[in-house]
């Protein structure tokens, strides 16, 4: 699906608020995992599906000839997000010539389109329901910090320090593991240059930052 600009793609973002998750599978013919331990990545596949995006898991946002990363974001019916915000892996290998300006975290991060869901544990899969979406950039403050936390997180990766990282670090973009299960390992920069073998690492937004990014556009 093509959109002339974000504006048109949130305006078919914000034509889906108020409908639950059934809904919308009912009208597009999707069958809904009953439980999602295994399929976590569902919704936001069925929301890149109904709104035509085209990168799947390339490295480039979700709407690549707009420059728009498609978000979808768990929050209670209070508003406050529910989790941290997957983002992209974190790069433990190879990382001469790497950048934030050239860095897949930038480029996914400089314009969002982000989907609320009202998610709350004791809603059903299908219960859930989508609230307003909204177009997010971030401020020269924002951008600034996420640098900051970018290339802290280079620095420790590349002096071989990967087992310092946890989510603790980081004061908008925190390092987690990212692993199906203890046993996915991946080749990282270890202590003295030599390589080791360690769990893969994500960056993730805070949950404190999305919250802080709903208060902005809804009050």
């Amino acid at each position: 699906m093509q959109y002339d600009s974000p504006q048109a793609l949130l305006q078919h973002a914000q034509s889906f608020a108020g409908f639950t998750l059934g809904e919308l599978a009912e009208r597009y013919k999707e069958e809904i995992p009953q439980r999602l331990l295994h399929k976590k990545g569902w919704i936001g596949q069925f929301l890149e599906l109904i709104l035509g995006a085209e990168s799947g898991s390339l490295a480039q946002p979700d709407f690549p000839e707009l420059g728009v990363e498609l978000k979808t974001l768990p929050i209670d019916e209070l508003g406050n997000p529910l989790e941290s915000t997957y983002v992209s892996v974190v790069p433990l290998i190879n990382i001469q010539g790497l950048y934030w300006e050239n860095s897949v975290v930038r480029h996914k991060l400089m314009h969002v389109l982000w989907v609320p869901i009202v998610s709350s544990k004791h809603l059903a899969v299908e219960d859930r329901q989508i609230a307003m979406p909204f177009l997010w950039k971030p401020t020269a403050e924002e951008a600034n910090t996420l640098k900051q936390d970018f290339e802290d997180v280079l620095d420790q990766v590349s002096m071989g320090n990967i087992d310092n990282l946890d989510a603790r670090y980081g004061d908008i973009l925190q390092v987690r593991p990212k692993a199906a299960n203890s046993k996915a390992l991946t080749d990282a920069i270890g202590p003295e240059g030599s390589t080791i073998r360690t769990l893969p690492r994500g960056f993730y937004l805070r949950p404190q930052f999305t919250k802080s990014c709903l208060k902005r556009q809804f009050n």
